[in-house]
């Protein structure tokens, strides 16, 4: 055997070596994937092509589920109460939360005392929030409805009023949007001083530095902030379910409350059609891919990355 020809072998049983204790490494995480990941996945996609209810056999039924889902009221009516909350929920949520982080990195007495202030809302579990906020909301002794009757306003019955149950839910989110402003204000300390140093001497004002500025040099984070609130906003399970429980139903008053994900699981454990709850998540599915890509495909015309030109 040659020289180069055994360095050639010794380098090859290095790097099987290597590859092996690798695998041997992340072998856990590799074994937790298939189990618990990659198999519900799939069976999850055979069962939305069968009939199954958890105590027989499934039954194949081909796309027979999809077309059951696409003549089904409910499955309409659920989706447009989860785009509803998205729409109104999250891209106001997000101005709030940036709002707020550009109030918090100012520089005044107390800032670390306001910042923590601030975020402690967002510590609190989703079911205990929502069980202060039904407190809060109720018709005859809220708090919300006394400040605006205080006022004049009118006082609406929030949690029983199919008009305002979900605008209930969206004046709540506010509430928890302490970690999207922690993230902005990591993003607005991320942008360098002397921008604004050099806008103001060519005598920008305010609206004009935040607009031209400030808005760029932090949409790589609205960007990661849209698509995880757009993800999450099409998972919308706890708030809803909870104040659903004021009207004794699982979809809340006219179903006004009956969101996406509540209807998922409404069929899956209630009413125990797996089959059919495999098929609702695959559409969830598909339909958060496609506007997950919409999004990074117009990120291009909106989004500013530092190192580009």
């Amino acid at each position: 055997m040659t020289r180069t020809a055994a360095a050639t072998a010794g380098f090859r049983r290095r790097r099987n070596k290597a590859l092996w204790t690798g695998l041997l490494f992340i072998s856990p995480w590799l074994a937790g994937f298939l189990l618990f990941q990659l198999y519900p996945i799939l069976m999850s996609f055979y069962y939305s092509l069968s009939e199954y209810n958890l105590f027989s056999d499934p039954e194949w039924v081909g796309l027979q589920n999809y077309k059951d889902l696409f003549g089904d009221s409910k499955f309409y009516l659920s989706l447009y109460n989860t785009v509803y909350i998205t729409v109104f929920g999250l891209l106001p949520h997000l101005a709030f939360a940036l709002g707020m982080a550009l109030l918090l990195n100012m520089s005044v007495r107390g800032q670390a005392v306001y910042r923590t202030i601030y975020f402690l809302p967002t510590l609190v579990p989703a079911v205990a929030s929502s069980l202060l906020w039904m407190w809060l909301l109720n018709a005859q002794y809220g708090l919300v409805n006394e400040l605006l009757g205080a006022i004049g306003l009118v006082e609406p019955n929030w949690l029983v009023d199919p008009a305002w149950t979900k605008p209930a839910l969206v004046l709540m989110g506010f509430w928890g949007t302490g970690t999207q402003t922690v993230m902005y204000l990591a993003a607005l300390q991320d942008v360098p001083k002397v921008f604004y140093e050099a806008a103001e001497i060519d005598g920008a004002g305010r609206w004009s530095r935040f607009r031209h500025i400030t808005l760029p040099a932090i949409s790589p984070m609205t960007l990661f902030l849209l698509v995880i609130g757009l993800i999450n906003s099409f998972q919308y399970f706890t708030q809803g379910l909870i104040f659903a429980e004021a009207s004794q139903s699982v979809g809340g008053p006219e179903n006004s409350l009956l969101f996406y994900a509540i209807y998922l699981y409404q069929t899956a454990f209630s009413f125990l059609n797996m089959g059919y709850a495999s098929s609702m998540a695959w559409i969830l599915c598909v339909i958060v891919f496609g506007l997950t890509l919409l999004i990074f495909r117009s990120s291009a015309r909106w989004v500013y990355y530092g190192g580009e030109k």
